[in-house]
Order: structure tokens, then C-alpha cells, then sequence
């Protein structure tokens, strides 16, 4: 690291590889003092080149709750941002801080700002002295220069380090003998001059009143014209630490991948300052904050995100390093914040009156309306975890934390200095200072980022059972079966997953994997799923029920065919075919594989068919139970058409010729008692006729015994027209025989012949 001390935890190999120190440029503007002292403007201008922006004023104990805007415009495309309300007061409280400031917003490559603060017009609410822009470059190789303007006017930025004057340029309609800016770093005189820290009240400079102490002295400032980042000469050796460093306890929880300072390209020359850890050595509690800021950076531009809120704690506030521990993007990657070590209890600066006992966690951007994604909160419960768990703090639990001053919380609880407060083990940076960091949004998620921290899983159930078959809330199965399960918790945090068949281990799997494979003897088994937490506690899932079987089901009635009544043609003679399937655990389905493919349920014991006259078929079945066992059955049948002029006639018929009817042909008789015999060697008939609204009756025998009176009437005309059909238990020889009633008024029938099927 150039110019940097070396201490445990912060290796430049450390959980990513080291891209070299990136120099970052903060340049300054003064605000415009307006409405006597109750508003301050930066009027609409081109700058150089710059990606971050914050509002900055003399005071570092001053409080600001005026509204803070601003607005830049893309370099490239031109396009003017809305505006960007600005956290008015960090609220972080780093000792020996040079200047107070908002937070620092993440705006994109720009070239143009405009910024405005109002107080609302109350005498009362007058701002701080000193107000002043700060633009950060977060890669000052790039090209400073403004892209085109649109009118505004020019600014060529200053580069803060308290060395010249910002020349004060004009907005459109002001006069140049406007009063000059108060205070501010680019208004510092030109005789090389220190920009003075205001003196608190009790006479030490830069103290935040309240704020934790630090032993370490204030940040060197940089040499008096300098432009951007001053870095050591390569033959300057890196101090020697003099801090005493206290141990890295283990943590019952795993450490997750972080980013070290060299991986995000911190330059070490501008905060050469020995880091400060916790008095008592000891992290309390986790404060969780976000850095108030756009949403829209990329996850490659994170890390210049990074560097940026490092830049401006820094160079533009005067703090000894960067103010959080740790902090997160939208991807989840976690970055090392203020050095020291990783794993050691280093004292940050972002929460007030708590920065003693507590480590922080920033998620880059701005979490108000909408909570960070889930890569993200996860990183931060498994960061929270980790530190508390090298302590034995309970992350689902409460931390008493003794408060460095008075105070009041964003839901207006107040306290007095020394005053011992609970606070939930991982809290938001409002549970303890007036800010609505960390956004309304992710504020509401805190509880599940401490149950994700804290363990066990939750939410933890098996969804399906992939190789058996489902009846009601049993499963049932040959033998080998997949079980799938879920759960709310994400798998970074969960250690193991163990599959359960009957309370015992059957297969364990990563945290991250969510389905095992077993094999199951036969009988009735629970089968469960148990989530091992990085914590150690488990959750154990409801069991499912899984019968192993291998019993084939049977057909109780072998599959049958009978004809039925219906429209009959030469390729298409209408038929039942009728079974019935049975399982000693649970049917399943039962399947028609040919002449054609068909499912049914388990409840279904027949089905309409028709089949080509004169041709033998197979139909063929398969019955299969939930478990995949299945039994075969089949049966075939041939169906034959016979002409009426093959019948044995008595009485009077007369031949009727239309192509509507079978074979073209057909008797027809109004006679009473004229009648039509076949002989035929089947287990099925059907007797086919003509219908109409002048038809008559007929009597029906079978085997010389009358069976059935049949009226042919129907009020549309139909042909070709099974209207009576006999089904036997087996192959016989039967004789049909039809006899006229001679219906009065309608007497007459007309006949096609019979179908009758072998």
C-alpha cells in the first residue's frame, strides 16, 4: 500500500487481488449566501470532470436541517439530473473532524451542477457558515474537462486542500460585488495558510462535542498548491505501527468474502493516520446505515463509489479514514472500510455518540422508498454475524450501550450523556441519532436481516417429492425418490442441509443445494429436511409421507367391448369399452395405449369408441398406481355389418335405394307382424334402422324371446341409427328378430340390418 501502515486483516491479497492505489481529486465551490443567511445557491455551471458530490460547512458540531439539493448533468449526453435531496447532517461523529457535512451522493460521470439550500424562511434557521460544494473525481486519470455547457456559467473547481482562493464567478443577474462566500475550503487565503478548524466550546479544535474519543492526532493537511492526492516518494518507508492492536477472537460464525482496501483502490497516502479501536475491545452492536445516494451506479462503478465517501470523509471533512467499517453494494459485494483489520474491533466514525461500541455496516445508495436487493442484505447479516459472533452477542439480540452524549432518535427518544440505552444487536443508524438513515425501506427489513444473521432458518418446508406419485398428502414410490424443499432463509447463510427419513440422516447437501436423492425400503416413511444455520441452530422442516411399494395393481373386470348406440358407419361402428383397475395402495391412472392413446382417471371404468367394420383390434390397457408399479391387459373384437337382405323375411318389405343408407339399400314395411331374422355368432349386437317423425314400433326378440318394444319416431330424420343394442359375457350363437306392431298412423319401419361384433 503506498504510503500506508500495514495491520492484520488489511493485505493487499486479502479476499481479492490488489489494483493499485487509485488517486481520487476533491475540488470545492462556495455557495452563495441569500436571504440573509437563510438560503445558500450555487448557480446552474459547467465543471470539470467529476462523479460525487456533497455540502460541507465550517462547523463539524454545527447541525443543518435546511434542505439540501442538488443537480448535475451527464457528461455525454447532456441531460440535467432532478434534483437530489442531499441527508442534510452524517450524523457520524468522528473526532478531530475539520469540517460538517452531508452525506456524500454517488451522481455519475458529470459536468454541470446546480445546487440550492433553503431553510424555509424561519429567522431562526439560519445555516452554518462556510457552506461549500465539494466535487469528487473518483478516477482523477480521466479528462477534467467540461463536455459543453448549456448557457451556465464555467466553473474550473478548485482542488480542496485549503491551498488558493475559488475565484467567485457570478450567476446570471448577480453583481460582482456580491458579498464574498464565507468560510469554506476554497476560500482559504493564498499565503499557505491552514483552513482553521472552528474551536468547540471547550476550547479544543475539531472535537465534535459528545462525539467518541480518538487518541490519534488530526490528519496532516496537504501542502499548500497542491492539485489532488499528494503520494509519499517511493523511497519514504510506511510507519510503523505504534496503536496497540487487540486480538481477532474466532466468531461463531463463518467470515464472508470482503474487499480489501487495496482491491478498491484506496489511496493509504491521504489518511496516514494509525487506525483506533474500541476501548473495551469489544463490538456491542452493529449499527446498519446507508450512504444516501443514487441507486444507479453499476456494480463495476462500486468500488469508485467506495473510493469517493473515502475521498470526501477524508479530504473534504478532515476525518482520519473513511467512517465506516464495512460497506456493501447493490451486488453484494462487501468492501473493507476503515482500516485496522478486518476482523479486530476498529472504531469507526458513523454513528454519534455510539462510535465506541458499535461497528458499521453502509450500503451504497439510498434505501427510502425501496429496500437494497437481497445480495445485499445478505452480505449484511453475514458481515453483522461475524463481528458479533467473535464477541458472543446475539445478533437477534439486545445491546446496552452507554451514550457518548445527549441525544434524541428519528422517532424522537431522547437520552443524556452517559445514559445506558438498549438497542437491538443490529439496529438502524436512526435508533440512535436523528436521521432517517437507513431509509424507510430497508429500515423495515432490519428484522429479517437479524433473523438471517441470528439463525435458524425459517420458513423451511418440502415442496414435491420427484419419483413418487401424489394422493391427498401421501407419497408413494418404488423405491428411489428426489425430495425438493425451500426456505425463506437465503442458502449463504445456512451451513448444510441434511435430508431425514424417519428422524435419522439419509444425505447431506450444501446450504445451497435444495433437493437430495434416497432410496427407501418398502413401508411407510416420514421424510423431513433439516437446514443447518452458519450459527449452528437447525430447523427441521414437516415431514412428508412417502410409501415405498411394489405391488402392481390388477384389472378387477378384464377390458371388455360392447356396441352401443349411435350413428353407425363402415369405418366408424360405435362401441363401449369398459374395464375396472384396483390398487392396495393408491390407482394412479389407468391408460389406453391402442389402437389409440388415452388417460383416465382412477375412477373411470369406460369409454366411448368407435372401430372400423370388419377389422380385428386390440385394444390394448395399462393400469399404473401413484407409486409406478402397473399391470397389462387387453382385448379384441372384430365388428361386422350384416345387410337386412341377408334377414329371414315373413310378410311384406319393400327395397328402398339412397345413398344414406349401409350398402345403399334398405327394407321398409307398414305390414303387421312382417318381420326380419338374423343368426350371427357374437357378444354384441345392434340393431340399425331409419328415423323419422312417421315411423313406427317394432318388437325385438332374441333367442325366440321378445325383449324389448322399440318406437323408431324422431322428430329429425336420422339413418343409419343403432337404436338397440344386446351385449353378452361371452361369444355365442344368437338369432335377433324384429317384428312390425303396425302402429296405427305410422306403421311403417325401415330397416339397415344388424352390426353385431366377434
Amino acid at each position: 500500500m503506498s504510503g500506508g501502515l500495514g495491520f492484520p486483516g488489511s493485505s493487499d491479497a486479502e479476499d481479492g487481488q490488489s489494483s493499485g492505489p487509485v488517486s481520487t481529486d476533491v475540488r470545492a465551490a462556495d455557495l452563495r449566501p441569500q436571504d440573509d443567511g437563510r438560503g445558500a445557491a450555487l448557480s446552474r455551471r459547467d465543471t470539470d470532470r467529476f462523479s460525487m458530490l456533497g455540502v460541507t460547512w465550517n462547523d463539524p458540531s454545527a447541525r443543518v436541517s435546511a434542505k439540501v439539493e442538488a443537480r448535475t448533468r451527464a457528461v455525454g449526453s447532456g441531460a440535467w439530473s432532478r434534483w437530489l435531496v442531499l441527508d442534510g447532517d452524517s450524523g457520524q461523529g468522528e473526532s478531530a473532524a475539520e469540517r460538517g457535512g452531508t452525506e456524500p451522493a454517488w451522481v455519475g460521470p458529470s459536468d454541470g451542477v446546480e445546487v440550492r439550500v433553503t431553510s424555509g424562511g424561519h429567522t431562526s434557521a439560519r445555516l452554518p457558515a462556510g457552506l461549500s460544494l465539494a466535487m469528487i473525481d473518483t478516477d482523477s486519470g480521466n479528462d477534467g474537462g467540461a463536455d459543453g455547457g448549456d448557457g451556465g456559467e464555467d466553473l474550473a473547481m478548485a482542488p480542496v486542500g485549503f491551498a488558493a482562493d475559488d475565484p467567485v464567478i457570478p450567476s446570471p443577474g448577480e453583481t460582482s460585488d456580491a458579498p464574498a462566500p464565507t468560510g469554506g475550503p476554497s476560500t482559504v487565503p493564498t499565503d499557505g495558510t491552514d483552513h482553521s478548524t472552528p474551536p468547540t466550546p471547550d476550547g479544543t479544535p475539531g472535537d465534535t462535542p459528545g462525539g467518541d474519543p480518538s487518541t490519534a492526532p488530526p490528519p496532516t493537511p496537504e501542502p499548500p498548491g497542491t492539485t489532488g492526492p499528494s503520494t509519499p516518494p517511493a523511497s519514504t518507508p510506511a510507519p510503523t505501527p505504534t496503536v496497540s492492536i487487540p486480538t481477532a477472537p474466532p466468531s461463531t460464525a463463518p467470515r464472508p468474502p470482503i474487499t480489501s482496501r487495496a482491491g478498491w483502490g484506496a489511496d493509504e497516502s491521504i489518511s496516514p493516520e494509525e487506525p483506533g479501536y474500541l476501548p473495551d475491545g469489544r463490538i456491542k452492536a452493529v449499527t446498519v446505515h446507508h450512504t444516501a445516494e443514487s441507486n444507479t451506479y453499476t456494480c463495476a462503478q462500486a468500488p469508485a463509489v467506495v473510493r469517493g465517501v473515502y475521498a470526501y470523509h477524508v479530504k473534504e471533512l478532515g476525518w482520519k479514514d473513511i467512517g465506516y467499517n464495512f460497506l456493501v453494494d447493490k451486488c453484494g459485494t462487501v468492501y473493507e472500510g476503515r482500516k485496522g483489520g478486518v476482523d479486530r474491533p476498529v472504531q469507526g466514525a458513523h454513528a454519534y455518540g455510539f462510535n465506541s461500541e458499535t461497528t458499521g455496516i453502509s450500503v451504497l445508495g439510498t434505501y427510502t422508498d425501496a429496500a437494497p436487493s437481497q445480495a445485499a442484505m445478505v452480505s449484511v447479516a453475514r458481515i453483522a454475524a461475524w463481528k458479533l459472533g467473535q464477541y458472543g452477542v446475539n445478533p437477534a439480540g439486545t445491546a446496552t450501550l452507554t451514550a457518548g452524549d445527549s441525544g434524541r432518535s428519528y422517532s424522537g427518544k431522547t437520552w443524556a450523556k452517559g445514559a445506558q440505552i438498549a438497542f437491538p444487536a443490529i439496529h438502524g443508524h436512526r435508533d440512535g441519532y436523528n436521521t432517517q438513515c437507513p431509509g424507510d425501506a430497508f429500515y423495515g427489513q432490519l428484522a429479517t436481516i437479524r433473523s438471517w444473521a441470528a439463525g435458524p432458518a425459517t420458513g423451511l418446508a418440502v415442496t414435491s417429492v420427484t419419483g413418487a406419485g401424489l394422493a391427498g398428502s401421501t407419497y408413494y414410490t418404488k423405491a428411489a425418490v428426489t425430495a425438493n424443499w425451500s426456505t425463506a432463509t437465503p442458502s449463504a447463510l445456512i451451513t448444510k442441509n441434511e435430508l431425514l427419513v424417519d428422524g435419522k440422516v439419509a444425505a447431506s447437501v450444501s446450504g445451497a443445494t435444495t433437493s437430495a436423492k434416497v432410496t427407501l425400503a418398502a413401508g411407510s416413511h416420514k421424510v423431513a429436511v433439516r437446514a443447518v444455520h452458519q450459527s449452528g441452530k437447525t430447523a427441521t422442516s414437516a415431514s412428508a409421507t412417502v410409501v415405498a411399494e411394489t405391488t402392481a395393481p390388477a384389472f378387477t373386470t378384464k377390458p371388455a367391448l360392447a356396441l352401443r348406440a349411435g350413428l353407425v358407419n363402415t369405418t366408424a361402428v360405435p362401441l363401449t369399452l369398459s374395464w375396472k383397475a384396483a390398487d392396495s395402495a393408491a390407482l394412479k391412472e389407468v391408460r389406453l395405449t391402442a389402437p389409440v392413446a388415452k388417460t383416465y382417471g382412477p375412477t373411470t371404468t369406460s369409454a366411448a369408441h368407435t372401430a372400423k367394420s370388419g377389422a380385428a383390434t386390440t385394444w390394448s390397457m395399462t393400469a399404473y398406481d401413484q407409486a409406478g408399479n402397473t399391470a397389462a391387459a387387453s382385448v379384441a373384437g372384430t365388428p361386422v355389418i350384416v345387410q337386412e337382405s341377408s334377414a329371414a323375411r315373413t310378410g311384406s318389405w319393400t327395397t328402398k335405394s339412397s345413398t344414406s343408407y349401409l350398402g345403399g339399400k334398405s327394407y321398409t314395411s307398414s305390414t303387421k307382424n312382417a318381420s326380419l331374422s338374423w343368426t350371427f355368432t357374437g357378444r354384441s349386437v345392434a340393431w340399425v334402422v331409419s328415423r323419422a317423425s312417421t315411423s313406427g314400433q317394432a318388437y325385438v326378440y332374441l333367442d325366440g324371446t321378445k325383449v324389448a318394444t322399440v318406437d323408431l319416431k324422431s322428430s329429425t330424420t336420422k339413418y343409419r341409427d343403432a337404436i338397440f343394442t344386446k351385449s353378452w359375457a361371452s361369444s355365442a350363437k344368437h338369432t335377433i328378430k324384429i317384428v312390425v306392431v303396425g302402429t296405427a298412423g305410422r306403421p311403417a319401419l325401415t330397416t339397415d340390418g344388424i352390426v353385431y361384433l366377434k
